[in-house]
């Protein structure tokens, strides 16, 4: 099988291509400056624009959005470009919100990509908790996707999703076989909730890595807005006093470029 590339837009937003599939996540492609309101008080501004334009990442096979109703996961310019991916996979009750031919899934559920002359894709959705205990009905239903290619072993991708370390997700990681996993970072808080985190912190996603024990970390969703509280320089500080086994683990992609993370 080809090997498995990714090109980092921006943000959520990334481009994997392997086994003749080319699949995008959490599409953000609105301009800098835009302010965002996620709810109950809570909100953002859009610090960078996508580093590639949606019209060349296109043909794009399907989307998978791990949430519809956050603005830093699926802005204005991402939602137009949902009608030009073959299929998009998101949470049942985005898909609902959504309609047409979205598909959707519970955490534990599966979906499968086919085309002719290329590998099958299994979808497979994970657990995510984005934010305190008990705080779903607030901020909503959020998945991450562990992705599996027809004739390769064990899980090749996982995208975490926006999350923070609970009980599920140790489970998630632990029990999965993983090549590759993208991070959603940031250590997202917010001034009317004080010190609550809405994603992973360095520390989680230090843990995270050595639970699943995959061959490269990649971080994305740690830039690009006002509401992330841990950017690169944070992590990288984190990383330094990580064990090495884990610290070595983690890769950098340069935002725009198409780089091939497991060859």
């Amino acid at each position: 099988m080809e090997p498995l590339r990714i090109t980092h837009v921006g943000g959520p937003t990334a481009l994997i291509e392997a086994g003749g599939w080319r699949l995008l996540t959490d599409p953000t492609f609105d301009p800098a400056g835009g302010a965002y309101r996620f709810g109950w008080g809570t909100g953002s501004r859009k610090t960078a624009g996508p580093a590639v334009p949606a019209a060349d990442l296109l043909p794009v096979d399907a989307v998978l959005l791990t949430h519809d109703h956050h603005g830093d996961n699926l802005d204005v310019a991402g939602r137009a470009f949902l009608p030009s991916a073959g299929v998009v996979v998101t949470t049942a009750s985005g898909a609902r919100r959504l309609g047409g031919a979205a598909r959707g899934l519970h955490p534990g559920d599966a979906t499968t990509l086919e085309a002719p002359g290329r590998p099958a894709v299994e979808v497979t959705a994970t657990p995510c908790r984005h934010g305190p205990p008990l705080s779903r009905p607030v901020v909503g239903d959020v998945i991450g996707f562990a992705l599996a290619w027809e004739g390769r072993r064990g899980v090749r991708l996982w995208i975490t999703g926006d999350t923070v370390m609970f009980a599920g997700l140790r489970d998630a990681a632990a029990a999965m076989d993983v090549d590759v996993v993208v991070l959603h970072m940031g250590g997202v808080r917010f001034p009317v909730t004080g010190p609550v985190r809405y994603t992973l912190t360095a520390r989680e996603a230090i843990e995270l890595i050595a639970l699943a024990d995959p061959r490269v970390a990649v971080p994305v969703h740690y830039e690009g807005w006002r509401h992330f509280r841990q950017g690169r320089p944070a992590i990288s500080r984190a990383l330094a006093r990580a064990p090495a086994d884990v610290a070595r683990r983690v890769r950098w992609l340069p935002i725009g470029e198409p780089t091939t993370v497991d060859p």
